[in-house]
């Protein structure tokens, strides 16, 4: 593998993709709420995001996490406690209230990998709730938590931005729903093992139709944040048109994660021409 591949394999397989979408989604909300970034909140997101998927992908017992021999895994562990180290400092700028946010967020989280009980199942295990838990911790880290940070109170459209960032990565998460459908073990019960591939599709292709419309729902709207939620809502359409159950490599694991990023990106460039 030549240098440029395994950088580019190193940067999915450590998480740093994620981590970037989940930035790129923090960006947006301040984006569209007019919020003074807190620097600390997103880069605290940012390396947390790096530290917990890794912690929760390459083994959630600590034998696992902490005795790694394969060398490729060593570096990626180097980066987790690394990034961890960053999250660490950055958590110590935060707020009261957003520390309380991170609080019930890294307990979900906790409990999606790690049983509460000896003898009990995680979350992750439990049938049809897997993409659930994550779209919540998702839309709590990249709404309320910038909101939160930024001393705004959680009103009415912070609770519509809420949702539709709750079904934006819900619908982000069918695709490896149905990558998986056939390697998933049968007790998960995931949406594509208990309505099938072609239903979960339609599923999503709805979700993206209510994301868009509940936009206009909103007390405060303006047009810059129609033309950004439209942009959002073609993405998501397409890539529910586009999803297939025999994916290439790096279908799920960098393009679909990829278009927060992309989203964002758009975003910036709408911004010159419509922001407020």
């Amino acid at each position: 593998m030549n240098w440029r591949r395994y950088l580019f394999h190193f940067y999915l397989d450590a998480s740093i993709h994620v981590a970037l979408s989940v930035f790129a989604l923090i960006e947006i909300t301040c984006i569209f709420f007019g919020l003074s970034r807190d620097n600390h909140i997103s880069y605290l997101v940012f390396f947390g995001t790096i530290a917990c998927y890794n912690f929760v992908k390459y083994g959630v017992e600590a034998k696992k996490y902490f005795l790694v021999s394969n060398t490729y895994h060593k570096n990626i562990q180097v980066v987790s406690f690394i990034a961890g180290g960053f999250a660490l400092y950055h958590s110590f700028f935060v707020s009261y209230e957003a520390w309380i946010g991170l609080a019930v967020l890294s307990v979900l989280t906790s409990l999606y990998a790690v049983p509460l009980l000896p003898n009990a199942k995680n979350l992750r295990s439990l049938g049809g709730l897997k993409i659930f838990i994550v779209a919540i911790v998702w839309a709590g880290t990249t709404v309320v938590l910038p909101v939160v940070a930024a001393d705004r109170v959680l009103d009415w459209d912070v609770s519509i931005e809420l949702v539709q960032r709750f079904l934006m990565v819900l619908i982000l998460m069918l695709p490896f729903e149905i990558r998986d459908l056939d390697y998933d073990d049968p007790e998960l019960r995931t949406l594509p093992q208990r309505f099938g591939y072609l239903k979960t599709k339609i599923f999503g292709a709805a979700g993206a139709v209510v994301f868009f419309f509940l936009t206009f729902m909103k007390d405060y709207l303006t047009n810059f944040e129609v033309f950004g939620k439209s942009l959002a809502f073609l993405g998501l359409a397409v890539l529910m048109l586009v999803t297939r159950r025999n994916q290439s490599q790096f279908f799920s694991s960098f393009w679909v994660e990829a278009i927060p990023i992309f989203w964002w990106a758009c975003i910036l460039v709408l911004d010159v021409f419509l922001g407020p």
